[in-house]
């Protein structure tokens, strides 16, 4: 069994990203999963997402580098977007570091809280990052 954290309050994708909702919007990051396979994260490319913009579910928002490959990062829920994770353009390794942490890339307002059904709970995550290991 690796020792990847797995926040029990977060809900989460197959593509690895996690949501946490807290009132009326919601935190978006890379799960200490993907950052333990990504490696050393050297860069993030939020594209042309912008404070007031719309993300929607399943849907890539952005992009990170690491010392081994480039990944997409995908919409776990829909949203318009109240607050993108500047910090993370001059230090993207803190996404290894706090992954659920100071390592979140964007906030949203969620549009359709139901949609959060389809993720994958804390087990249901850790059953699934087993699997693959």
């Amino acid at each position: 069994m690796a020792d990847w954290k797995i926040p029990a309050d977060c809900k989460f994708t197959e593509n690895d990203e996690w949501i946490l909702v807290e009132g009326e919007t919601a935190k978006i990051g890379l799960t200490d999963y993907a950052q333990d396979q990504l490696s050393d994260i050297v860069f993030v490319d939020f594209g042309d997402v912008e404070v007031g913009g719309a993300l929607t579910q399943g849907e890539a928002f952005a992009s990170v580098e690491s010392v081994k490959a480039a990944s997409d990062v995908y919409a776990p829920a829909s949203g318009e977007v109240v607050a993108v994770n500047e910090v993370l353009e001059d230090t993207p390794e803190v996404i290894n570091s706090d992954p659920y942490g100071e390592g979140w890339l964007v906030a949203i307002k969620l549009s359709d809280p139901a949609e959060l059904e389809k993720l994958m709970d804390a087990d249901a995550y850790a059953k699934y990052c087993e699997s693959r290991a």
